[in-house]
């Protein structure tokens, strides 16, 4: 079940401000989507992401099949009562992760033969499969299994090069063909939640356009453009960023997968996507390194040892204003009963950073995800408002001014 309501667009760009009301719940859109490889968002409780706004989280198709497998997903109902996690969420199809296996990895028109990271079987994953572990799983966005088409060639006769034409053609097909075989698996099922197609292509314009007008015509609930952030320039990145989303049907949802930094998104959120994941938020996070208003922040610089500052003074999250989060989807902080005890300094971080103790890379979590959620509602805001175009300028300005 999906419903997409297309609220307001922004006449100075293709954003668009939507609402989608899914089985577990309704987004607003433009949203971002934190991701929760192993039915979890790394450091992160499933309190602490309500109490930041999330509406949808993601889960992973491939490493849920591992780990825990099918028969305990199907014991707990699905992902939702496994992860306790009542609101919406949406499932990759283990494409990007076949993807990554590389040379371990054969790929055929049938499917995809494999051995298991995890204990070394032989496992063979098709469309048909993938539509059957997400039926499982139950997430309320199912994504059809693809051919994630490289940027360079991880092939062995060809590993290194730049991918072809020919060869993000034959790939670009082959999805195709995988696209309508999820279709048809997905309704045998009768599947009660949405199956998104997924653009691909390559960097080659004509060819993305080509995937969009036949997953179209095919009539998917929802789309993605696939296929991006993965080796390739930026500038490539945001060429297909510019050409793809905004040709995609206007009365439905568009994602682009596996994207990327703040000024991605926003960028994005102007080519005409409504969602987003990324797992750089919490990567970074883990790192040391933290997004803020002002631009990023590296919290291992010696220069933080003995500083007293928040990492962010407009931040309300709970690692810069001491206070848990407002209600979800605002940036209202609630104070504690003795009226608040202010957030960690720059210099208590570093020193957990230095230590190697979990909670640094719990709060860096806590904060990045609080600040893309921030980010993207504020601009919903801006699109309800209709100043997009003078959010969009003053966010380049903040983030350029250093922290």
């Amino acid at each position: 079940m999906l419903q997409f309501d297309l609220l307001t667009t922004d006449p100075t760009s293709h954003a668009r401000r939507g609402r989608l009301t899914l089985n577990h719940g309704v987004v607003e859109t433009p949203i971002f989507m934190p991701v929760g490889t192993y039915g979890t968002v790394k450091g992160v409780t499933p309190r602490s992401l309500e109490d930041m706004g999330a509406q949808i989280i993601l889960g992973n198709t491939f490493h849920l099949w591992m780990r825990p497998g099918l028969d305990v997903m199907a014991q707990f109902g699905g992902l939702h009562q496994f992860e306790k996690w009542d609101k919406p969420i949406l499932t990759d199809s283990g494409g990007f992760q076949v993807w990554s296996l590389g040379e371990m990895r054969k790929i055929a028109e049938e499917g995809v033969k494999f051995s298991s990271p995890v204990n070394g079987d032989k496992l063979f994953l098709t469309p048909e499969i993938s539509m059957q572990i997400q039926t499982v799983l139950n997430s309320d966005i199912v994504m059809q299994f693809d051919e994630c088409t490289p940027y360079i060639s991880v092939e062995p006769k060809t590993k290194g090069q730049l991918t072809t034409e020919a060869e993000a053609r034959s790939s670009m097909e082959l999805s195709l063909r995988w696209a309508r075989r999820c279709q048809t698996e997905f309704d045998r099922l009768e599947n009660p939640n949405a199956l998104f197609g997924i653009v691909q292509g390559g960097m080659f314009e004509h060819l993305r356009q080509e995937s969009l007008e036949q997953l179209v015509d095919m009539d998917f609930p929802g789309y993605a453009v696939g296929g991006v952030s993965v080796g390739e320039p930026k500038d490539e990145m945001l060429r297909i960023m510019t050409h793809t989303p905004h040709r995609l049907p206007a009365h439905k949802p568009r994602y682009l997968m596996g994207v990327g930094t703040p000024e991605d998104l926003v960028e994005g959120v102007a080519q005409g996507v409504d969602m987003f994941d990324c797992v750089m938020p919490t990567r970074n996070a883990r790192n040391g390194t933290f997004f803020t208003r002002f631009g990023d922040l590296k919290i291992r610089n010696a220069r933080h040892k003995t500083d007293e500052r928040p990492l962010d003074e407009t931040c309300t999250c709970y690692a810069c204003a001491g206070n848990p989060a407002g209600p979800a989807g605002t940036d209202a902080a609630v104070p504690y009963a003795n009226g608040g005890r202010g957030g960690f300094s720059r210099a208590y971080l570093h020193h957990l950073d230095r230590c190697g103790e979990m909670l640094g890379p719990m709060l860096a979590s806590i904060h990045n995800l609080h600040y893309y959620l921030n980010l993207m509602r504020e601009v919903r805001e801006a699109l309800d408002a209709g100043s997009f175009g003078e959010f969009r300028a003053k966010f380049k300005a903040e983030r350029t001014r250093g922290v």
